[in-house]
């Protein structure tokens, strides 16, 4: 039954993009070479407000993802019944946040947001490590998982604003290496404190030190924190090249 309703939700998902109108070619490099991933990171590395987002994406899941102790956690609390709860609870918010997300199209400071929600995503796992009941436990699970997903959020709408069409899939390269090795490093570092320290004090320590990665960030990177979508001279540029594109395709 869960196989069956995952392949319904999959012909949903390839039903919307079938419908979706095509998107005109832009001109890409004659040859892709060392050269040119040279020039995305160069880009990247330039722009110190959308290296921000990945730091904070990388240092979140880092410090603050857990998962590999879930077990350990539901034996620690004797509701062994209830691990695929705790499994479970993160993307219970995450949902929630994605389905009520219209109102983050009226916040103009995405970077601002991206560092709040981040921070309240580690205070949250924080929170679950202290949590001695089980249903505390899922509700501060939930609460990260939302909280994670609306940073997320905006993350999406800062890159899909600001990227110039040339260097997006190097961007998009980019934000991979950081969902893929932070999750993972994640599970190293929780899972090795654990065994050297505690089971608590690796999941309460690695939530505090995503809450002060973010505050280092914020400090460390102000065009990050000051980020707005209404002045950044990219977001501008970007608005310009489409409303350009759009009156050429009128045409």
């Amino acid at each position: 039954a869960a196989y069956a309703v995952d392949v319904a939700t999959y012909a949903f998902s390839l039903t919307l993009l079938w419908r979706l109108a095509p998107v005109p070619a832009i001109n890409v490099a004659a040859s892709v070479g060392l050269r040119h991933i040279a020039e995305g990171l160069s880009y990247a590395w330039g722009r110190k407000d959308l290296l921000g987002t990945y730091l904070v994406d990388t240092a979140a899941m880092l410090l603050a993802f857990p998962m590999a102790l879930f077990p350990f956690v539901a034996d620690d609390l004797d509701a062994e019944w209830a691990l695929g709860l705790l499994y479970t609870a993160p993307f219970v918010d995450a949902l929630i946040a994605t389905l009520t997300s219209g109102w983050t199209s009226h916040v103009n400071q995405q970077g601002r947001a991206i560092l709040l929600a981040a921070a309240v995503w580690g205070a949250g796992i924080a929170a679950f490590g202290l949590s001695n009941s089980i249903w505390w436990a899922l509700v501060w699970l939930a609460v990260a998982g939302g909280a994670d997903m609306i940073s997320g959020i905006f993350r999406t709408a800062m890159w899909n604003q600001t990227i110039p069409d040339e260097v997006r899939g190097r961007m998009a390269g980019v934000e991979l290496l950081s969902y893929s090795i932070g999750p993972t490093l994640g599970q190293v570092r929780a899972s090795s404190m654990a065994a050297v320290t505690s089971l608590r004090f690796s999941i309460l320590s690695g939530g505090v030190a995503c809450v002060a990665a973010c505050g280092i960030f914020a400090f460390a990177l102000p065009s990050l924190w000051r980020f707005d979508q209404r002045t950044d001279p990219n977001a501008v540029r970007e608005r310009k090249v489409r409303a350009r594109r759009a009156v050429a395709d009128d045409s």
